[in-house]
């Protein structure tokens, strides 16, 4: 009906890869020695306000065991977890992983291809660790120019080149917030990033988080119109959750007025607000984060997991009789861009 597949109201990422290559392509989680320049001084000092990269990555993933071994970890993991999962994307997560010079790039992310199970590769980074040379180089592993011979049999298929995606930290598209949340980068950075990376042909996503301080309801929905504009091919939706330790703790504490706060009802009904707002092309790979409780001072949500948040969000799209781009559609608004 609504032109989505497996008949949801909204454009899954994880539907996107079954449809596109025929199984499901689980990410294992690197760690793979990076820092960023919002703490090494390049851009700033202390990183951003909320930011604790460990409490975002699993226990095998630590900088000090080499890439294979963190491979062979994270798909024992999830074979034990998700037993249907027969090839991975290596998904370098932690701080920046284009922060490097091109040579140690094209090393990390070819031995990180080796894998026989491994069918591509996602790179977390921010805007502003992205140039033509590390672009250029990403495009030519995507094409396979770089990997020649290089193949694998996924969902009954041959990939002759591996899977690419980068996925950017916009957080925000108001520099303000970006500013408050001691970024290092503006809005325009993170545009002219996502342009860059999605005319060379790269899969390009986003990640954007909810909450952040000065932000108002009005400034979320109304955001959803710059999203719109971008090249992009996925979004991840986070709520803002306070970290322990973090200067944003800090600032929450003396500052709580500030900061947009939701009930776990309360956000599923803004999350579909946002996507009946979005493009119907676009691929929601995430709408909520998850964080050990250990991280956090409040667990306001309890502890449901994000199978659990996304079954609600499918049963309340339906209560609302609604799908992700209805109100673009209802506006006569393109919902779509080129590619």
């Amino acid at each position: 009906m609504f032109g989505f597949g497996e008949g949801k109201r909204y454009n899954t990422f994880a539907g996107y890869y079954r449809s596109r290559y025929g199984e499901r392509l689980q990410k294992i989680v690197l760690d793979a020695g990076f820092t960023c320049p919002n703490r090494d001084g390049t851009a700033g000092r202390g990183g951003c306000t909320f930011c604790d990269n460990a409490a975002f990555h699993p226990g095998y993933s630590v900088p000090d065991k080499p890439l294979s071994r963190q491979m062979d970890e994270g798909i024992e993991f999830h074979r034990r977890r998700y037993r249907h999962a027969e090839h991975y994307l290596a998904y370098f997560q932690s701080y920046s992983n284009t922060y490097a010079d091109v040579d140690r790039l094209r090393s990390l992310y070819v031995e990180a291809l080796s894998h026989p199970a491994v069918a591509g590769i996602v790179i977390g980074t921010r805007p502003d660790c992205v140039d033509e040379r590390k672009l250029d180089m990403l495009a030519a592993i995507a094409s396979g120019e770089l990997l020649p011979g290089w193949s694998r049999q996924v969902g009954g298929r041959t990939l002759s080149s591996p899977v690419v995606t980068v996925e950017y930290g916009i957080e925000s598209c108001y520099d303000s917030t970006l500013r408050r949340i001691n970024r290092g980068h503006d809005f325009a950075c993170a545009a002219r990033a996502v342009e860059m990376t999605a005319g060379r042909g790269i899969m390009t996503g986003a990640h954007f988080i909810l909450g952040l301080p000065g932000e108002t309801r009005g400034m979320l929905l109304e955001q959803t119109s710059v999203i719109n504009r971008l090249p992009l091919h996925s979004v991840k939706f986070h709520q803002l959750q306070i970290i322990k330790g973090t200067a944003m703790e800090k600032e929450y504490e003396e500052h709580g007025e500030d900061f947009l706060r939701f009930s776990m009802d309360g956000y599923l009904d803004f999350i579909i607000d946002i996507l009946e707002r979005l493009r119907a092309d676009l691929y929601i790979e995430r709408i909520a984060g998850e964080v050990p409780p250990r991280f956090v001072n409040e667990t306001p949500w309890g502890l449901v997991r994000n199978f659990e948040l996304l079954r609600m969000l499918d049963r309340r799209f339906e209560e609302r009789d609604t799908w992700q781009g209805r109100k673009l559609a209802c506006s006569g608004k393109s919902s779509s861009v080129a590619r």
